[in-house]
């Protein structure tokens, strides 16, 4: 029994081994750039005034288990931030604020403020295609599991009716104590998934540049928020270096 279980170990130790021995791992820093918006700018979004990405720092490291002379399966891990700040004149956007001290929902006529921050692990699964040995095309889905989230701003400079487009009219001002305040990080989703592509160029031994694209499937909010009346994805392209370490 005691050789039986020996020998067990010692093959399947020589399989991880040989299984290893031809893995690529890499490491990679680059920085998302892109924003988190809905699929087609509505109606009630009249102007983008501003528009800023934020401190949107991605690492990770991958490793590819060749299945051929060109295609391989790469598994990868990264730590991103994907955030933004926008600034826009809307018309009739339906909105839940607080001013005062007083929540209220309506539709809001004026300037929106808006900012997103959502740091994360992500996990991408992908097929590994490369046509030389300087380059590599990838492709395949991701999932994302938040570990820190935001999205907060405030409605200045218009006013708020009511329930309704002909309700009641409030008026809002453009200082804290007159405008209307929201915040909904306790509304928006902790696991995110989605479609990622893109290529890694190997410019000087070791060191190559690359750039993908990641573009959400779910919205960031849960499936029974309607505060904000548009669903908002995810969409940021990564530009970085990269360096493969085995």
């Amino acid at each position: 029994m005691i050789l039986t279980s020996l020998l067990i170990l010692s093959s399947a130790s020589c399989w991880s081994q040989g299984f290893f021995n031809d893995v690529k791992v890499s490491a990679r820093a680059g920085y998302n750039i892109g924003g988190t918006a809905p699929l087609g700018l509505p109606a009630s979004i009249r102007k983008i005034n501003k528009f800023a990405i934020k401190s949107n720092f991605a690492i990770g490291v991958d490793a590819e288990k060749p299945i051929s002379s060109k295609w391989g399966v790469m598994l990868g891990l990264r730590f991103e931030n994907k955030g933004m700040e926008t600034d826009a004149t809307v018309k009739k956007y339906y909105m839940e604020i607080v001013k005062g001290g007083d929540s209220m929902k309506g539709y809001f006529y004026g300037d929106n403020f808006t900012r997103v921050k959502e740091w994360m692990l992500t996990v991408p699964v992908q097929a590994a295609f490369n046509p030389s040995d300087n380059v590599r095309l990838k492709f395949g889905p991701y999932i994302s599991f938040l570990t820190a989230k935001d999205f907060s701003g405030y409605a200045y400079d218009g006013y708020l009716r009511g329930n309704t487009p002909v309700g009641p009219k409030v008026d809002l001002g453009n200082d804290e104590s007159t405008r209307g305040n929201y915040d909904f990080p306790d509304d928006m989703r902790s696991l995110h998934f989605g479609l990622n592509l893109g290529a890694d160029v190997r410019v000087y031994k070791k060191l190559g540049v690359f750039a993908d694209l990641a573009w959400g499937l779910n919205g960031i909010f849960k499936k029974d928020f309607k505060t904000v009346e548009q669903t908002l994805y995810p969409i940021y392209a990564t530009l970085g270096v990269v360096y493969q370490i085995k």
